[in-house]
């Protein structure tokens, strides 16, 4: 997918839905995130124990709207030091208005969803 997304970015919220790991059905929730090229990022301050991330690891076919945008993806965790630190550094510029984030963005779990195809074509 070669598709310019940058004017999603500036949306405040993303929808990642993602298969429930033991119902089989589909868990929506409305989640911050960044976009760098065709990488949306989003922290989970839950860590591993949030649903949505054992949900994306247990199976990593995800789908994320943005706007009127619905894309296919990818989960995985960001387990490389600089792109740890670019996802937290995306997420933190985008919402640096928000009150007290400073912890939050130190300590949330980073996770990375590739998108792979754009549903809405």
């Amino acid at each position: 997918m070669t598709t310019d997304l940058s004017y999603l970015a500036r949306e405040d919220f993303c929808y990642l839905t993602t298969t429930g790991r033991i119902s089989g059905r589909p868990h929506t929730i409305e989640i911050w995130f960044a976009l760098n090229g065709q990488t949306l990022y989003m922290l989970a301050g839950g860590m591993e124990r949030s649903d949505w991330v054992r949900n994306a690891w247990q199976q990593p076919d995800v789908t994320v709207k943005v706007k009127e945008r619905v894309f296919a993806g990818q989960a995985r965790p960001v387990k490389d030091a600089e792109e740890d630190a670019l996802a937290r550094q995306l997420i933190g510029e985008k919402y640096h208005e928000e009150e007290d984030l400073d912890e939050w963005l130190k300590t949330a779990l980073p996770v990375a969803v590739d998108l792979l195809v754009d549903l809405a074509i």
